[in-house]
């Protein structure tokens, strides 16, 4: 079922187990088989996973981290890229780095946009 709320939900896990560190670990390996050359260090909040999983944000760093896979080999797109996740870091946070995101959501639809 498309869209469904109820299948979302976070695992509960504590930071020392070991059912969350093997899950963490085996996003690392997919992330870094997926895009082998990129020498930038994984951020966090790509291998862990919000209370929900629903949350549209990242880090300023994991949409940096996945901008060759975006937007590559199109310079002209991955600068817009980079110029709309610094828009959508602004209007968030008012220019204030202590809780920088970028709404996915917003960033895609620029990118559509800019198309």
């Amino acid at each position: 079922m498309p869209n469904n709320g109820l299948a979302s939900g976070g695992s509960n896990l504590g930071p020392t187990n070991p059912a969350l560190i093997d899950a963490v670990r085996g996003r690392i390996d997919a992330l870094k088989a997926a895009d082998p050359d990129n020498a930038l260090p994984i951020p966090v909040d790509l291998v862990t996973a919000s209370a929900s999983g629903l949350d549209p944000h990242v880090s300023p760093a994991a949409a940096l981290y996945q901008l060759e896979r975006v937007a590559a080999p199109d310079i002209w797109t991955q600068a817009v890229y980079v110029s709309s996740s610094w828009t959508m870091w602004k209007r968030r946070n008012g220019g204030s780095s202590a809780k920088a995101r970028v709404n996915v959501l917003l960033l895609n639809l620029d990118l559509d946009r800019a198309q």
